[in-house]
């Protein structure tokens, strides 16, 4: 119940469309019952033609009988009976069916506005839990994302999401407009015959009944479905961003076997839902049959007998009756549509409810300026509990200084930078920044002050001018350009179809891999950022690129305090400082001369290298 009140909250928002489409389904109501009801003197005008006279044959007002209710109604019912039957057969004929034009048209106008105004309800209600979802997805720290598969995030987005629309639509329109209608003519047919309509009611518990079971077997199937749905979309999105190596390595086919394992999982559970989601209307429907047809039986022959209703009265009545079946049977969808919608928000809330693993502190200050030093003091990180990274990590950088990181691969490199923006936190020990504990600072300010080139080059499906000025507003051209000079893009950009306006593609595939480091590099020289983190920007280039890209990121160093992790050791034989860190631990620090004269690892690595 909680998640249903939780995704209340996102209507009342809308609360004048909600009104006004609830308005729309109570004047709708009315005219659609009274459509029906119109059906008795357009009977009376064809039953009773011949009587069609003048004032002498026309009914009279019943005798008082029953409460002021039934009077009320009677006398109404009587005035518009003298209204319509008092001309002529003809003229009789002709206000019936204008009055019928007119029931419908008016049905009509108001079915449509208040489809139109509910729609308006839905598509926003859908827009800003998309919206929230997007924006909490944005707020977590990378710990979540190496522990969520992307596809099931894009499900919760999509799927998900439409799936609480149903949800919305039930409550709102199923659940108002189908109990009003049904309301409105089983009082009518109350009115016409109180006894045949008890005996008709007979199908709602037993309806009910079996309903109920049905909607609770349907949430449990709705969740595994959504389930095996994340892991279509998962596969989908992994084979897509890796298609190079699918291909390289001729794994074609064993890709689409894997894809087709989890559609078939998928299409089963859709099955196994479609199979008990179905069961309710036609059960509901054989069952109002059923009633219906009895009602026929036992009523006809009341009435050939002349023991109950009038000949036009029976047909209203049973056309009142059978009416009820489309919203009965639409009812009866609702639940299995509301668990359906219960078992998505479950998921949705779940995602909006996970805290950030990194949070500011309250009163977190803004970082705005880098002055002095960088430093270390005695930090540790796990990603998992009892299986250490780094260990003891104690340093020191100045401002302007470039700190080179090297050593054997899963040694914790990558790990140990990756914590001077936050992307993960110390279990112990402290970094600061002028004497600031980092985590005393707003994220924003704080990595608003640095700026990362990694290996993995990320850029978007956008244009090389956007890319290089990603999250800068209101860059000028000229500035994008001169970055792109001292990033060494400058001349290949300027061969492109369409220049700086060139779409590049999804993660840059139109470009090669230096030309996609280069941007990365230009992105970087935009931001102009006081603090430089290099993660092997230049391990995975072929020679002439590497070079290029060397070069650039030379430039880019320049008075900035730079971070860089290299395997290639000439890259950083000018570093002010180098660390060695192997298992987790700084095991050496100096200078490269310094380094060399220690004959220990960093010496071993420089000679493997340098050999020849």
């Amino acid at each position: 119940m909680k998640t249903y009140w939780r995704i209340l909250r996102y209507v009342r928002n809308y609360w004048f469309h909600l009104g006004a489409s609830l308005t729309s389904i109570l004047f709708f109501t009315l005219f659609s019952s009274a459509s029906l009801v119109a059906i008795i003197p357009l009977l009376q005008v064809i039953f009773r033609a011949g009587r069609i006279q003048g004032d002498a044959d026309l009914p009279q007002v019943a005798p008082a009988a029953g409460n002021e209710l039934v009077q009320t109604i009677e006398r109404w019912r009587a005035a518009a009976e003298e209204w319509l039957l008092s001309g002529g057969q003809v003229d009789a004929l002709e206000k019936v069916c204008i009055m019928i034009v007119v029931l419908i048209v008016l049905k009509g106008l108001f079915g449509y506005l208040q489809a139109y105004f509910m729609a308006y309800v839905e598509q926003a209600v859908m827009r800003d839990i998309r919206n929230d979802l997007y924006r909490h997805i944005n707020r977590l720290s990378l710990p979540f994302f190496n522990r969520t598969r992307t596809g099931q995030l894009i499900s919760h987005i999509t799927n998900d999401v439409n799936l609480v629309n149903n949800g919305v639509s039930a409550t709102f329109v199923t659940l108002i407009k189908n109990p009003l209608l049904i309301f409105a003519n089983l009082g009518l047919a109350f009115y016409l015959s109180w006894q045949l309509t008890l005996a008709a009611l007979v199908i709602l518990p037993v309806s009910s009944v079996i309903i109920g079971g049905i909607g609770l077997r349907l949430r449990k199937a709705s969740t595994r479905s959504q389930e095996k749905m994340a892991d279509v979309t998962s596969i989908l999105q992994e084979s897509i961003a890796g298609m190079r190596i699918v291909k390289a390595f001729a794994m074609e086919q064993f890709e689409i076997r894997r894809f087709m394992r989890e559609t078939e999982a998928y299409f089963r559970t859709l099955l196994r839902i479609t199979r008990v989601r179905n069961l309710a209307s036609p059960i509901t429907e054989s069952l109002g049959a059923l009633v219906g047809v009895g009602i026929l039986w036992v009523g006809g022959k009341q009435v050939i007998a002349g023991s109950i209703l009038g000949p036009e009265e029976f047909i209203a009545f049973l056309v009142l009756i059978f009416s009820l079946m489309q919203p009965l049977k639409e009812l009866s969808s609702v639940t299995t549509r509301l668990n359906e919608a219960l078992a998505a928000g479950d998921r949705i809330f779940a995602l909006l409810d996970t805290e950030p693993d990194i949070v500011e502190k309250p009163g977190a200050v803004e970082l705005v300026a880098f002055e002095k030093e960088i430093v270390f003091d005695k930090v540790n990180f796990a990603y998992e509990k009892g299986k250490p990274v780094l260990q003891d990590i104690s340093f020191r950088v100045d401002k302007g200084q470039i700190l080179a990181l090297v050593g054997p691969s899963g040694g914790g490199k990558s790990t140990l930078v990756d914590l001077i923006p936050r992307f993960y936190e110390p279990d112990s020990g402290t970094i600061t920044i002028d004497g600031t504990d980092i985590r005393e600072v707003t994220l924003a300010s704080l990595r608003g002050l640095m700026g990362i080139v990694t290996q993995e080059t990320i850029l978007f499906n956008d244009t090389i001018r956007n890319n290089i000025a990603y999250g800068l507003a209101d860059v000028d051209d000229a500035r994008v350009e001169e970055a792109a000079r001292v990033a060494n893009a400058h001349r290949f950009i300027r061969t492109m179809s369409e220049g700086y306006d060139t779409m590049i593609g999804e993660r840059g595939v139109k470009l090669s891999g230096g030309q996609r480091q280069r941007i990365a590099i230009a992105r970087a020289v935009l931001k102009n950022p006081p603090i430089l983190i290099l993660d092997e920007a230049t391990s995975a280039l072929d020679t002439e690129s590497e070079l290029l890209v060397q070069e650039a990121i030379e430039r880019l160093m320049q008075n900035r305090t730079t971070f860089v992790i290299a395997h290639r050791l000439s890259t950083i034989l000018h570093a002010d400082q180098i660390l060695v860190i192997s298992s987790g631990r700084i095991v050496e620090r100096g200078t490269h001369e310094q380094l060399l004269g220690l004959d220990g690892t960093y010496k071993n690595l420089y000679n493997m290298q340098f050999r020849a």
